[in-house]
């Protein structure tokens, strides 16, 4: 999350994506028809909320018992001739994965699509100890050559349309590699075919690949990463070298326990019945040498939190990103991290800590519709995280925040008091402010300013009854 140092509040970073028609066209266009392909193929399952229940339950068992687990999975991963590395947090993990390419003499790498290293900026820290990262998967490479960043889960490009991709491809690839051919069309067979001879080298002269992974299976030490190109495979099976950066929240106990996520994750992120590419190691096989980083960065504080915990259940589908109302007209990059959209707005602030005006804010990115409740495939109740953490960024907020908010509590809790406070403003209703003053300034610039009743409802009753 290192790129994302600094960012501005939602609203400031929010206000500048809802003035950007193209952006707002863009995302309406792939986001509803993702939705649409989604809701077809959860409909003809007529076992989904068992599914889903399924799904929530197997996470829950997970997290309760994760220490057991992931000692499960280091010795699994040790006995199949794997080595396991423990990062706390993203410096250490960073530490270990440059130290580990370094050992090997290589300075460039392959990389499958992977949020945890994402999360922890390990691009540039591989780039500071002159080391090159390779993005293969095609949405990620877009988002690379046009030193951009990711703005959706499951499309990491999502804000790009054909013809934006083929100007990047036009005017980057050859400071990456293999140039775009100069007579590129936008036609989307003709961009992928770009990329695919853009890859190709990479691929046949990697000896170091970098993955994260979607699920782990402790009791076997097998990774599972999903993908949709076939990309991936490349990068996981051809270099000498594999390191593989997980959070430690992706295990599921047992292959009986990955069947379940097998059904729930493609129907909820890309809309289909099966994956097109599911790729499964265990260890270091075929002569290959396997890494496995097991990444904290926050997660443990995030397990220890009653009501915030449930986002661990995360598997990155994207389903919440794709209905909520927020998300589709501000886009990915106003969440200010890796993560956007409903999950991102209630994991990014866990994750961090209350670090900043950022954080602060993304509880509050959002209407509370409960969209992205219902369609996710291991029942997150985002809004109620969300209703949470804005309690707590009240808490941690500035003094200001809890000034107000302290005296607010001692006037609704004394019935004295709040009755001299209901007399007061009915008192001088008729100079009710349209536009409150100092930082209200920020409440009344979207809404009205009530104007008080000429009596409460204490006063009519005194005088009626």
């Amino acid at each position: 999350m290192n790129s994302f140092v600094g960012m501005p509040s939602f609203p400031e970073a929010s206000s500048v994506a809802v003035g950007d028609a193209q952006l707002r066209h863009n995302l309406r266009k792939a986001t509803h028809t993702i939705r649409a392909k989604r809701a077809a193929v959860v409909g003809e399952q007529p076992d989904w909320a068992a599914l889903r229940e399924a799904g929530a339950a197997i996470k829950d068992r997970t997290l309760r018992h994760l220490d057991v687990y992931l000692e499960r999975l280091e010795a699994a991963v040790v006995a199949a001739g794997g080595t396991v590395h423990w990062a706390a947090d993203a410096a250490e993990a960073n530490r270990i994965v440059t130290d580990l390419v370094k050992a090997t003499g290589e300075t460039e790498v392959v990389k499958v699509k992977s949020m945890a290293t994402q999360e922890i900026d390990l691009n540039a820290a591989l780039a500071d100890a002159g080391i090159r990262a390779y993005e293969t998967d095609l949405a990620e490479l877009i988002v690379q050559l046009g030193d951009d960043w990711p703005s959706h889960i499951l499309v990491p490009a999502i804000h790009r349309n054909r013809a934006e991709i083929r100007e990047i491809f036009l005017e980057h690839m050859a400071d990456w590699g293999r140039p775009a051919p100069p007579d590129l069309k936008d036609d989307p067979r003709a961009l992928a075919e770009a990329a695919r001879l853009h890859l190709r080298e990479r691929f046949l002269s990697a000896r170091v690949g970098i993955s994260g992974a979607n699920f782990a299976v402790a009791e076997t030490g097998t990774l599972v990463v999903l993908e949709s190109e076939g990309n991936g495979r490349m990068c996981l099976t051809l270099p000498e070298t594999l390191i593989s950066v997980v959070g430690i929240e992706k295990l599921v106990p047992t292959w009986q326990d990955l069947e379940v996520f097998m059904q729930l994750l493609p129907r909820s992120s890309t809309g289909e019945r099966m994956n097109p590419y599911t790729s499964m190691w265990t260890g270091a096989t075929e002569g290959q040498t396997f890494h496995l980083v097991l990444l904290d960065n926050g997660r443990t504080s995030v397990l220890a939190d009653e009501v915030g915990r449930q986002a661990l259940r995360c598997i990155r589908c994207s389903a919440c990103l794709n209905v909520c109302p927020v998300y589709e007209r501000a886009g990915g990059h106003a969440y200010g991290s890796v993560y956007p959209g409903p999950i991102g707005a209630i994991l990014t602030p866990q994750l961090r800590g209350m670090a900043g005006p950022l954080e602060e804010s993304l509880p509050y990115a959002s209407t509370l519709c409960g969209a992205c409740y219902e369609v996710c495939p291991v029942a997150i109740n985002i809004p109620e995280v969300l209703l949470d953490l804005r309690a707590k960024a009240v808490t941690h907020g500035h003094v200001g925040q809890r000034l107000a908010m302290g005296a607010a509590r001692r006037v609704l809790d004394s019935p004295r008091w709040l009755a001299v406070a209901q007399r007061s403003a009915g008192r001088f209703r008729r100079w009710t402010p349209k536009r409150l003053p100092g930082p209200l300034s920020a409440w009344s610039d979207t809404r009205d300013v009530p104007v008080p009743p000429k009596e409460s409802f204490r006063q009519w009753w005194a005088a009626s009854r």
